[in-house]
């Protein structure tokens, strides 16, 4: 074999393998009722239940926030994200949510929030907030 064939057939099991890994770490969008089915990490479309309580206690920890979300099928379910409570988190008209279930609990790895918009005529902002624990630990 030529060396150009040998660096070919190289760059195209690197090319494979790029791939193949993209598409393993994807995630898919769900429901609270599907996450609970699968240890898959999963986005969830959901909107906060301000009705219901929700913790957040810097001083004894800055890094555990609580709530309840209602996915876009009508399942609540209380949310566990490992980080800091994101600014103006009670106008957020939409919460794309990623993670997976722990029990009856949704630990959310990142927080993605729709907030009303300034403006009436253009969309809202998209915000998003990482948890500084990892989602290996999920």
């Amino acid at each position: 074999m030529k060396k150009t064939h040998i660096v070919g057939i190289a760059i195209i099991a690197v090319a494979i393998a790029i791939i193949v890994s993209t598409y393993g770490n994807s995630s898919t969008y769900a429901s609270f009722a599907e996450a609970k089915e699968t240890s898959k990490e999963l986005h969830v479309v959901s909107h906060l239940v301000k009705e219901k309580p929700q913790y957040y206690d810097p001083i004894k920890d800055a890094n555990y926030f609580s709530f309840y979300a209602k996915d876009n099928n009508g399942n609540e379910c209380k949310v566990v994200f490992f980080g800091t409570k994101p600014q103006d988190f009670e106008k957020s008209e939409q919460i794309v949510l990623t993670g997976g279930m722990v029990g009856n609990e949704f630990h959310a790895s990142k927080i993605l929030m729709k907030c009303p918009s300034k403006y009436t005529d253009q969309e809202g902002e998209m915000k998003e907030f990482t948890s500084k624990k990892t989602t290996a630990s999920l």
